[in-house]
């Protein structure tokens, strides 16, 4: 699967701000970017995937050039075909259930883009780690799978023209780009010579539980606004309202509603995640702060036995 429930709660976060800043008061257009955002991860999946057999794609068309030369040499016309001929490839382009992921979908037209195609497979074809696995003509599966992970992580996941191209396609997909590389590169080294076909379209969510997980959290956060904000400026009394990153009061009012409003979610779970999430995406300083003020409430609906949850262990 694509998403687990950081990444969900993240995608929430990001909605959060987006709604905090505008004028709206219109809920479902909030869930209706929501789910769009999860979703559209899905059409970067198949994006890359996509690059990867437009790269193949352009290899043969090398070789192809290179054989009707008119000066061909005797390895123009007798070409290693080692890296077109890559198992790893050969999967992918036998994977209906994929292909026709990529064949219906709007977005993907390299023929337009055929500069970025060019620019991987330039990039490829140039590095050490081909030349290495050039040395021989033939490979086993191991070779194969292990030189495209190699390729992949190296020269494809970090090229900062790919990257640029991705952000001018879809304004969520930079977010999702390294969650996404992650997800590739776990689907490459799982893969074996009889993967089946579902191998390689994972489903976005876990279950339907996540789904609803996600459309609860932003409505709940959103809904019950009013009574969080009381909380958090109940304990920030001390801060000056302003002082207080956007990003970081968003995720105190996430917090804040998941220890209100879900009983089956784990108080640790609950602390644990955000403070992770403000790691990454927040100020250096953002962590403490949160910490400190979910710390205190917590201790506080303990006392006043306000603390809803469910189950063993939870507390």
């Amino acid at each position: 699967m694509m998403l687990n429930r950081r990444h969900i709660r993240v995608k929430v976060m990001q909605t959060i701000y987006a709604f905090n800043g505008s004028e709206s008061d219109d809920l479902k257009k909030d869930e209706k970017f929501l789910v769009f955002s999860i979703e559209n991860m899905h059409n970067l999946y198949i994006l890359i995937m996509s690059l990867l057999l437009e790269v193949q794609k352009r290899a043969e068309k090398d070789l192809e050039k290179k054989q009707k030369k008119h000066l061909a040499t005797s390895e123009d016309k007798n070409p290693n075909k080692k890296f077109v001929n890559n198992q790893v490839f050969q999967l992918i382009q036998q994977n209906e259930t994929l292909l026709s992921s990529i064949k219906n979908n709007k977005a993907i037209n390299w023929e337009l883009d055929s500069e970025y195609v060019d620019i991987i497979f330039k990039a490829i074809i140039n590095s050490d780690l081909y030349e290495d696995y050039m040395q021989t003509r033939t490979s086993d599966f191991k070779e194969d799978k292990d030189f495209f992970i190699d390729i992949f992580k190296e020269i494809i996941a970090p090229n900062n023209k790919l990257y640029d191209y991705i952000e001018d396609k879809s304004l969520t997909w930079l977010d999702d780009l390294p969650t996404v590389n992650t997800l590739i590169l776990k689907l490459f080294r799982k893969l074996k010579v009889n993967t089946t076909d579902a191998h390689f379209t994972p489903k976005l969510y876990k279950d339907a539980d996540d789904k609803q997980f996600a459309i609860d959290l932003l409505k709940k956060t959103i809904l019950n606004a009013t009574t969080i904000n009381a909380e958090i400026a109940q304990k920030t009394k001390n801060w000056d309202a302003d002082r207080i990153a956007n990003l970081d009061y968003v995720l105190l009012q996430m917090g804040i509603c998941e220890l209100q409003h879900f009983p089956s979610i784990p108080v640790k779970v609950t602390i644990n995640e955000y403070l992770e999430i403000a790691k990454e995406y927040s100020t250096p300083k953002s962590s403490i702060f949160i910490n400190g003020i979910l710390d205190k409430l917590v201790k506080e609906y303990k006392k006043e036995d306000k603390l809803n949850k469910v189950g063993r262990g939870l507390m």
